[in-house]
């Protein structure tokens, strides 16, 4: 949060820029409704619904994961917070600061309870903030940016805070009461960062810190570097051995895609192999420069976090990890006419270009009815072709929205059944067992559920049973029968 830069609310043009862009054509790219905010919080499920807060007062709800919308409350205003569940209590840590905004480095951290998140229940109370890291005008660190981790290997509570004006320093909570433990004293940790969140994985704790300058909309440089050690106090090195007190820091994200300045790194488990990370862009160049909510998958290569990537609409091969055998309609397969000449005879014209099978070519063939769908050799035929895009108007989940899966040039779409298999229907009804969440996993795979199958409150996966019959089933991160990829052909 805190201001490096100390030019603010610059603006630049981008209408003309998203006109060439067609940004309505760039789908799933960011989140939808009204996702403005700076300096998120890690994300908090609360009650099925979805919670992040931000410098101000107040935050960020979404019902789905997808459509954000404000609203959430947080009494205190000040900058910057942090939320995790303790228990069956949330514990919101912010801060009140200048944040080394015009030379002030006087601020505090405090933390507050409430039972609920949800404020129209009627249970909706936060206690009064508590103070549990100060520092003062001549302090080299500020008390700002709060990130809490509660270890999972020891149930003990952590609290990082700091900005590029000092040291990002470690303190002890008390995970009963979220006040500052009896004696505790701050641990140096890092530098050259601020905005941090410490995360823990395989017996890694993992330092997230956002480097670089912000509040510049998009000038601003922000970007997510990250340092590892086996002990919470670090030291936290990076992939190449830098001690983040040195100003070390691995790349996790920087700006891509139209967006600048990824900053203040929140990281949610959905389920085993299926993570996503959250931030805020500075600036999104299709939004106004906006500084707005982002969540990505998060992914794991070689024991370090890594941006996963958007799905955007287009046309692919649907590939199992099993066997790599393509997703198809069961119908017929069509030879195409072509003249065959033996290998060994050396031609005597120029060649000519052998043109791809069409769906003109052998759309008429197809039943005038659903077909079942299986797995082949690929071979890009039109039967093998999927165009996957975003089901407008469907919501979605946790960083995605639902989608279409349709056979390319057609209203042929890939569809749930109270069977538990999967056929290519006539038409697009918008039916939910036609409506498909598609996560990024860790491993760069993918998972691929529809929103509910007809009979069953159960959520499937869409997996493969031997190589050639894909079903629905539980998703099982640790078989490749249930991870799939998807490839531009």
């Amino acid at each position: 949060m805190t201001m490096k830069s100390r030019i603010f609310n610059k603006t630049i043009s981008v209408g003309a820029l998203c006109a060439l862009l067609s940004c309505a054509s760039l789908q799933a790219s960011a989140q939808v409704g009204e996702p403005f905010i700076h300096d998120p919080s890690t994300i908090a499920e609360c009650d099925g619904k979805y919670y992040t807060f931000g410098t101000g007062e107040g935050g960020l709800w979404s019902a789905d994961g997808w459509v954000w919308q404000g609203g959430a409350i947080r009494p205190g205003r000040g900058a910057a917070p942090d939320i995790v569940k303790i228990g069956d209590r949330y514990l919101v840590a912010y801060s009140a600061t200048g944040g080394g905004l015009g030379g002030s480095h006087r601020g505090d951290v405090l933390t507050m309870w409430n039972k609920t998140l949800d404020f129209t229940s009627p249970d909706f109370q936060y206690t009064a903030p508590v103070v549990v890291a100060s520092s003062l005008d001549d302090e080299d660190c500020d008390a700002i940016d709060a990130g809490l981790l509660l270890d999972p290997t020891t149930g003990r509570l952590w609290l990082s805070y700091g900005t590029y004006f000092g040291f990002i320093r470690l303190v002890e909570l008390d995970p009963q009461t979220g006040k500052r433990m009896s004696g505790n004293e701050p641990v140096n940790i890092a530098i050259d960062c601020e905005a941090t969140d410490l995360i823990y994985r395989d017996g890694w704790y993992y330092l997230l810190g956002t480097h670089g300058t912000c509040c510049d909309g998009p000038n601003s440089t922000y970007n997510i570097v990250v340092g590892r050690s086996r002990s919470v106090t670090g030291p936290y090195l990076d992939n190449v051995g830098r001690d983040m007190l040195q100003g070390g820091g691995k790349m996790v994200i920087a700006a891509n895609n139209l967006k600048t300045g990824p900053g203040h790194f929140g990281r949610f488990v959905i389920a085993d192999g299926v993570e996503k990370m959250s931030f805020h862009y500075e600036a999104d160049f299709r939004q106004g420069g906006r500084s707005v909510l982002a969540i990505r998958p998060l992914l794991w290569r070689n024991g370090w976090p890594v941006a996963g990537d958007d799905l955007l609409g287009g046309t692919y091969e649907i590939e199992s990890e099993r066997r790599g055998y393509a997703l198809e309609m069961a119908v017929d397969f069509i030879r195409m006419d072509a003249e065959r000449v033996p290998f060994w005879i050396k031609p005597q014209q120029p060649l000519k270009p052998l043109s791809p099978q069409t769906l003109a070519d052998v759309e008429a063939s197809w039943p005038q009815t659903e077909v079942p769908v299986r797995m082949n050799d690929y071979m890009f035929r039109p039967h093998q072709q999927w165009t996957v895009s975003v089901a407008e108007g469907k919501g979605g989940s946790l960083g995605t929205p639902y989608y279409k899966i349709c056979i390319a040039g057609t209203t042929r779409c890939l569809t749930a059944t109270a069977d538990g298999d999967v056929v290519a229907t006539m038409a697009y009804t918008g039916d939910d067992a036609q409506l498909w969440r598609i996560d990024q996993l860790t491993d760069g795979t993918y998972r691929i559920m529809p929103k509910a199958v007809p009979g069953t409150s159960e959520p499937l996966a869409l997996v493969s049973l031997g190589d050639c019959t894909p079903a629905l089933a539980p998703f099982d991160f640790s078989s490749d029968n249930s991870k799939w990829n998807f490839r531009k052909q």
